[in-house]
């Protein structure tokens, strides 16, 4: 094992640097770069910039002056794009950069590096923060709706899933079958909207259940002084429609699983026996079947639980008006705010082969009958 998860961790490197480096090369033919959006924001249009990357101009910004070539240099030394596209690609990764080049420099001094192989993402081009400060100052909203969503979704399918296997065929398994899969084929998004519409903080809603935005109502007179208890309250208040969006496609999946999971346990041998031994059906379900159907679920555990955190739906998020990662994401990509775009890929990344790592472990730590050699073998 010791030597299987070295070459697992050994291999995780060239991946990294190989998703980095085909993100790096698309971004630099996109078109509207932050040299020229820099330049439609001091020209004074009023256009917005298109999801493609161009500008929406208007006549008075096409005829508008060009600016000052000193000022075009100093935006590309800003963004570091004066600099030759091989030296750009290389201080992504790893760059030795002395804070005092005039002066002794420790070679062997963390601060006088950069890159992301040194978890150091550089700052943001238009928010004058740090790529980490923005994805801690995000994480609350992601990290809510993702452990939360997580959890509930993994307690309600096992129980829907068991109670399905031990029921099927009855018209309780082909109820919860059709729940389940209109949910599934349900978008989120769509459900957020009908909530709004008819649930949301608008004069023309039907009843007005849904707060107005963010995940608490911080801001608002009395707030402070507000008890610990109305302040969860009023936490869940805020969390529950969108979490609720979030979760409405997640059960199909999860639950048919446990149920085929389950019922095909119910006809191994193993089961058989324990029942012709006289044991009690709870006894057979809780302690021998589920034992050995969970296997697929519990090792899928690990990396839902790293990614649980940086979970984010930009159409949930601005339906909702929450300020998380997945609308950090979608406005970098859109502002070409490279260092959050390839900073939030190396991390989500790294967490994916970590998670997908701890799952193979799992399986051989769950069940004893895989090992690492067999299956290369």
């Amino acid at each position: 094992m010791i030597s299987y998860i070295i070459r697992r961790l050994l291999f995780m490197l060239p991946t990294l640097v190989g998703i980095v480096t085909i993100t790096f090369i698309i971004i630099q033919f996109v078109p509207g770069g932050p040299v020229d959006q820099m330049k439609s924001m001091l020209r004074g249009h009023t256009g917005t910039l298109t999801e493609a990357g161009g500008s929406a101009m208007s006549q008075q910004g096409i005829k508008a002056q060009e600016l000052d070539p000193r000022y075009l240099e100093e935006l590309k030394k800003i963004y570091h794009l004066d600099l030759p596209l091989w030296e750009r690609y290389l201080r992504t990764f790893l760059w030795y950069s002395p804070k005092n080049p005039d002066g002794p420099n420790d070679f062997f001094n963390r601060d006088n590096w950069e890159g992301f192989l040194l978890f150091k993402f550089g700052d943001s081009f238009y928010r004058n923060k740090s790529v980490l400060e923005l994805i801690v100052e995000k994480l609350p909203v992601s990290a809510s709706l993702g452990i939360i969503s997580f959890f509930m979704t993994y307690i309600i399918c096992i129980l829907l899933g068991i109670a399905k296997a031990v029921k099927n065929g009855t018209p309780f398994d082909t109820s919860t079958s059709l729940l389940v899969l209109v949910g599934y084929s349900t978008p989120g998004f769509v459900l957020g909207i009908f909530l709004i519409v008819f649930l949301g903080p608008g004069e023309g809603a039907v009843m007005h259940l849904i707060p107005l935005a963010n995940l608490t109502s911080a801001g608002t007179p009395g707030y402070e002084d507000w008890s610990f208890w109305q302040k969860l309250t009023d936490y869940l208040h805020h969390l529950a429609a969108p979490l609720v969006c979030f979760m409405i496609g997640s059960f199909a999946t999860l639950t048919m699983l446990t149920k085929n999971a389950v019922i095909e346990e119910m006809h191994k041998q193993y089961v058989i026996t324990a029942r012709a031994k006289g044991l009690p059906e709870k006894t057979v379900l809780f302690k021998h079947i589920l034992k050995n159907a969970l296997i697929p679920l519990v090792t899928g555990f690990p990396i839902g639980f790293l990614a649980m955190f940086f979970t984010g739906s930009l159409l949930i998020e601005q339906i909702f008006t929450l300020d998380g990662l997945g609308l950090l994401s979608y406005q970098a990509v859109i502002q070409r705010d490279y260092p959050i775009v390839l900073g939030t890929l190396f991390i989500f990344s790294l967490l994916a082969l970590v998670g997908q790592l701890l799952t193979d472990i799992s399986y051989v730590i769950i069940d004893r009958r895989i090992t690492f050699e067999e299956s290369q073998g």
